[in-house]
């Protein structure tokens, strides 16, 4: 138990080091209760349309929720594992895993999860763009030296990321940052980066899953140039997000979202490969993990991509009947949006058009030139039109709140003058 401090100093020394219970937050939620974006809110948390639900109530969060079960700000987990009173006293002591060294040496746990989060998603696209996830294949030449060191520098990031992940002992963060460690190297080094990439992926999915996963394997990931020592034998001891034994703390959303960007990365991986079949394979796995999710403009790109990912596969094959067959499937998602009353109108068209461009390039790569042409003729002059319509729309909603502004502006002069 230790000495008991006998002068003044040292027995407030102890009280302050001690943790009283009615000092404690709120009680951890249960890991049922902790649903994610699975559930709807009842009011938008931001701006803009593209957040209601179709065919349903409620409104999409913008994936807050999950963002919040990824993190784990509130170190929710940490909580149920030690209990409060004992995490309490390792965060007031700083015993909790945090980097204790560097340029974030004097930053706590949580801000540095929340620069993790910055790290992590602060360059994805607005799922009202053309998606990321959906593998396109790299133009052959040369590439701008000045791109080519951004996307350096962004790998970089993504394995900082890594180590971060690792030294805060945030399995979830850690395969997100194996997965965006996969992008990136794809986006870097094209074809060539494949197996690297592919290898990648694999580590980020197997930490998703229900069993086993390396330390050491996972960390050589955040190397300059990664490689394990020859005499390395693998030692899977740390729990993956849905062994049996972490699904009694950790909620089995956080695994399934995992999987979902695993799986996205490992199927573009292959597909960078050439091995359409494997590829495929992997993206189907996605389908089973969205069924239950809301229809929303953000769930429904991850729908979409999928789709688009699995035809230009069989485009790539050069079978425009089943290529053609997912686009479809693809497109009526898009139409959903643009027909529905609720639906993102923007969301919607802009589907479309990805799926017109898919489309075009399938029926290329089978020799159907001029129909590609035709229908890639068809997709700018619709853009065109659309950026003036969209211009246009600008233009009236800056006219509609600078005479508001004049408005109130006449309003507080003539109060001004009444005063007088």
């Amino acid at each position: 138990m230790g000495k008991k401090a006998k002068t003044a100093a040292g027995k407030a020394k102890a009280a302050n080091r001690k943790v009283l219970p009615d000092n404690f937050p709120k009680p951890v939620p249960s890991v049922e209760e902790q649903v994610g974006s699975g559930k709807p809110v009842e009011q938008p948390g931001l701006p803009g349309e593209n957040w209601k639900l179709l065919g349903g109530e409620g409104y999409d969060d913008g994936g807050v929720a999950d963002l919040t079960l990824l993190l784990d700000l509130e170190d929710v987990v940490l909580r149920r594992k030690r209990g409060d009173k004992a995490y309490y006293e390792a965060m007031k002591n700083d015993l909790l895993p945090r980097q204790q060294f560097g340029a974030m040496a004097k930053v706590g746990r949580r801000d540095q999860k929340v620069q993790l989060a910055q790290v992590l998603f602060a360059d994805e696209k607005e799922h009202s763009k053309v998606p990321s996830e959906v593998y396109v294949e790299p133009i052959e030449g040369d590439e701008d030296p000045a791109v080519i060191k951004e996307q350096t520098k962004a790998l970089v990031t993504a394995k900082e990321a890594l180590k971060l992940s690792m030294i805060l002992s945030e399995s979830a963060c850690v395969s997100l940052s194996l997965a965006e460690i996969c992008k990136r190297i794809m986006v870097l080094r094209g074809k060539e980066g494949g197996e690297d990439a592919l290898r990648v992926a694999c580590k980020a999915c197997e930490l998703a899953g229900t069993g086993f996963w390396d330390s050491d394997e996972v960390m050589m990931e955040a190397m300059e140039t990664p490689k394990l020592p020859d005499n390395h034998q693998t030692n899977a001891t740390k729990l993956s997000l849905a062994n049996p034994a972490s699904l009694k703390l950790i909620p089995i959303r956080v695994s399934e979202l995992c999987y979902r960007t695993g799986y996205m990365q490992k199927g573009n991986a292959l597909a960078s490969l050439g091995r359409e079949a494997e590829a495929r394979e992997a993206y189907e796995l996605i389908f089973p993990l969205l069924t239950d999710e809301v229809r929303s403009a953000r769930i429904d790109w991850e729908r979409f991509s999928v789709l688009i990912n699995v035809g230009n596969t069989y485009a790539r094959e050069k079978d425009y009947t089943l290529a053609d067959e997912q686009y479809k499937l693809a497109e009526r998602i898009g139409q959903d949006h643009v027909d529905a009353a609720q639906g993102s109108e923007e969301d919607g068209k802009n589907m479309i058009s990805v799926v017109k461009r898919a489309r075009a390039i399938a029926l290329k790569k089978v020799g159907r030139d001029d129909e590609a042409k035709a229908l890639m003729k068809e997709l700018v002059e619709q853009q065109v039109k659309e950026q003036a319509e969209a211009a246009k729309k600008a233009e009236e909603a800056a006219a509609k709140r600078k005479a508001e502004l004049e408005e109130q502006k006449k309003a507080r002069e003539e109060a001004e003058k009444e005063k007088q």
